[in-house]
């Protein structure tokens, strides 16, 4: 990977965009300390300094853009959720899946836009809910009509401009813009972890032995979490295939021997998002509709406490057990469906089959299906394990001493991410040092 930038270091056309990128990432960074208008910062302090769990989550997302009430609160989320839902819809309308599979270039434009307006929509409605979410908390200057149309406007420009920041940084500089965003977000907080596990190490009563061993347990254990992520990201299943002889032209092409390569987490991160967001959806739906939802009794504190297990420990060790298998449950249930959404063993049976090929030992057509079916399954469900431990360990640890300052899923995003990103460097170097037959 060092030798990949140091190499990237030394063209000029891909320096230019990792130095576009780096100074978009460092507005990025400004503008999540640049605190909306009308918001008293000293009153903000002390009530994000007691935000539940659910507040910290978006925290953790926005890069602590959300705790001081930046510009940036929202993050990219909203476009997150935007395009999560245009895809689910691309499955369903047929019009829509005709514009993904067969729109090409204007397609994705079309596509876009509607992501584009589904995203102003959500981050007005969201905007909405956080200033009467706070309202009555102090933190606002002089509340009224005028004020909260302030800061509403703020916050959905704020969004605004990183879904442009993004697009800026996926056409002029190095990797996809919007994933750079959150793992600017996600990774920001690492600062703050290195402190937690330094003071782990020097007590205020010195030098703690204990805490030298569990902090040196929580670098290996996290070391690990990652070398596993990278191992199941990059893995994969290859199912031979081999094409028998054709006549192309006026020319005998001979038989050809390739795989069709099956990730084994061919969903990535996106069950869990999924998954995530599903759970936390009531908490904010409640929190959005009640002053204070520690007042809540009954049916609604329960369903309340069950959402917020996801993010918090502060709800019980019970409602997390609940919480964890029904995330697991649901985590599963995601990954198959988009495992399968984007990856049609029928179709890819059907392919092969028209171009006069075969898996070894495999009749063509529907034998060919269920086998690419049975391998599919078995990775699926493999897949959507990993995923789900990935993302439930560290929800288990808040129970422990361990304060583990990332999530399952912020893992799961910073490697991925990065990931994508050395490889897109590496084929921008590819390009530019490829020489055809004419130099």
């Amino acid at each position: 990977m060092f030798k990949t930038i140091k190499n990237a270091l030394k063209t000029p056309d891909v320096r230019k965009r990792l130095i576009y990128t780096l100074i978009l990432i460092i507005l990025f960074r400004l503008g999540c300390y640049i605190t909306v208008p009308g918001v008293n910062t000293v009153i903000l302090n002390d009530a994000m300094s007691s935000s539940n769990g659910l507040a910290g989550f978006i925290d953790i997302i926005s890069g602590g853009a959300f705790s001081r009430f930046s510009v940036f609160a929202m993050s990219i989320s909203p476009y997150i959720t935007a395009s999560i839902v245009v895809q689910l819809l691309a499955m369903v309308i047929p019009s829509l899946e005709r514009m993904v599979k067969e729109g090409g270039e204007e397609g994705k434009r079309v596509i876009n836009r509607y992501t584009k307006i589904f995203t102003i929509i959500l981050s007005l409605v969201e905007s909405i809910g956080i200033y009467l979410t706070y309202k009555n908390s102090g933190i606002f200057i002089n509340p009224g009509w005028l004020t909260g149309t302030l800061i509403v406007a703020t916050l959905v420009a704020g969004t605004s401009l990183l879904m442009w920041l993004g697009e800026q940084i996926t056409s002029k500089g190095i990797g996809n813009g919007i994933s750079i965003i959150i793992f600017i977000g996600i990774i920001s907080g690492l600062p703050s972890g290195i402190v937690t596990i330094w003071n782990l190490v020097m007590t205020a009563t010195g030098f703690s032995t204990v805490g030298l061993i569990t902090a040196i347990g929580i670098i290996v254990g996290a070391l690990l979490l990652v070398a596993g992520v990278v191992f199941v990201q990059e893995a994969e299943r290859r199912v031979p295939v081999q094409y028998s002889k054709k006549v192309v032209g006026r020319k005998m092409v001979g038989a050809q021997s390739t795989h069709i390569p099956l990730k084994l987490a061919m969903a990535g991160v996106m069950p869990v998002i999924f998954a995530s967001s599903f759970m936390t959806f009531p908490a904010m739906i409640i929190s959005i509709f009640v002053k204070d939802a520690s007042t809540l009794t009954g049916f609604w504190a329960g369903v309340y406490n069950f959402s917020l297990a996801t993010s918090s420990s502060a709800v019980g060790l019970g409602y997390s057990i609940a919480n964890a298998i029904v995330y697991l449950l649901l985590i599963m249930g995601f990954t198959f469906f988009y495992t399968f959404a984007t990856f049609n063993p029928a179709e890819v049976s059907n392919n092969i089959k028209k171009n006069g090929g075969f898996i070894p030992g495999i009749r063509a057509g529907k034998p060919t299906t269920d086998y690419l079916s049975s391998i599919i399954t078995k990775l699926t469900i493999f897949g959507g394990l990993f995923l789900a431990i990935i993302a439930i360990i560290p929800m288990m640890l808040r129970f422990t001493n361990l304060n583990v300052s990332f999530g399952g899923t912020s893992i799961l995003i910073v490697v991925g991410v990065a990931l994508e990103t050395v490889q897109q460097l590496e084929s921008q170097l590819v390009m530019r040092h490829y020489k055809g037959f004419l130099d």
